[in-house]
């Protein structure tokens, strides 16, 4: 089934020097953009991390710093990337809890603005999760009918998840559901907003889901002791938890928004 699209859609896959958003770095990224008129464009950047690549990294994906030290830095490329990202919705596979926020941060290190609040975002992986929990690999088995070869290659991810994602509008097309409310639902729409709003567990105030909004939309904790409360609430009660955040391991996204709220709070008082 073809994507029914208003803007241009890009599919896209990393592969890092480890699992930690707010440290690790991008050593190559492919994007697979399918444009309105259903023509497509792919591009790979191989990049220099400037920081070290674990071991455990390269044992997935093969990486070592000496193939990409003479590569540039995602800072040379960031504004190559953002304007070849301009003006599409995003798709990846377990993209909403690592490749979209770990992105975000290497474009906020380069200075560029990349804005992903008035993008649909598209997560394969849980379509795939809460429809047949199942990895990439098995998703290529179960919907394609076929062994997902070159595993961890940015290109041959992102094309297998372009076509897994295809592969599920076909079979889930009127598969009726039972929300977390009890209420009968089809989910699986070949509608970029529908798939947009199926593939997020939460509303995600951040992108790692450590903020999410509430029923009231205020944006409330979804971590640690504070867990369950807004974070104006706590800053009311609690100024210094604002610092310690700032101090800690967060990304610079989810630190930029405490910021914000920060502001807001105070505008108002």
């Amino acid at each position: 089934m073809d994507l029914k699209l208003k803007r241009p859609l890009a599919f896209f896959d990393l592969e890092t020097t480890g699992l930690n958003v707010a440290k690790d770095r991008i050593i190559e990224i492919n994007i697979l953009k399918i444009n309105t008129n259903g023509t497509t464009e792919s591009k790979t950047w191989l990049v220099n991390p400037d920081y070290p690549i674990a071991i455990e990294a390269t044992a997935v994906h093969g990486f070592t710093m000496e193939d990409v030290k003479d590569k540039p830095t995602f800072k040379q490329v960031a504004r190559e990337i953002s304007h070849f990202l301009e003006h599409c919705d995003l798709a990846g596979y377990n993209s909403l809890k690592f490749d979209i926020p770990l992105l975000t941060e290497e474009f906020l290190r380069a200075g560029v603005d990349f804005d992903v609040k008035n993008r649909r975002l598209i997560d394969v992986q849980n379509i795939f999760m809460k429809m047949e929990p199942r990895t990439l690999s098995a998703a290529s088995r179960f919907f394609l009918n076929k062994e997902h070869t070159g595993a961890h290659s940015a290109a041959a991810d992102a094309l297998a998840t372009y076509e897994i994602l295809k592969a599920q509008l076909d079979k889930y097309k009127d598969v009726e559901i039972t929300d977390k409310d009890g209420n009968p639902v089809v989910p699986v729409q070949n509608d970029v907003e529908a798939l947009h709003n199926f593939s997020s567990h939460h509303r995600n105030a951040d992108l790692m889901g450590q903020v999410i909004y509430n029923k009231e939309g205020k944006e409330t904790f979804n971590f640690g002791k504070h867990k369950g409360k807004t974070v104006e609430e706590v800053f009311v009660k609690e100024p210094s938890y604002y610092g310690w955040i700032m101090k800690a391991d967060f990304p610079l996204f989810t630190k930029n928004l405490m910021t914000k709220i920060k502001l807001r709070m105070n505008q108002k008082s």
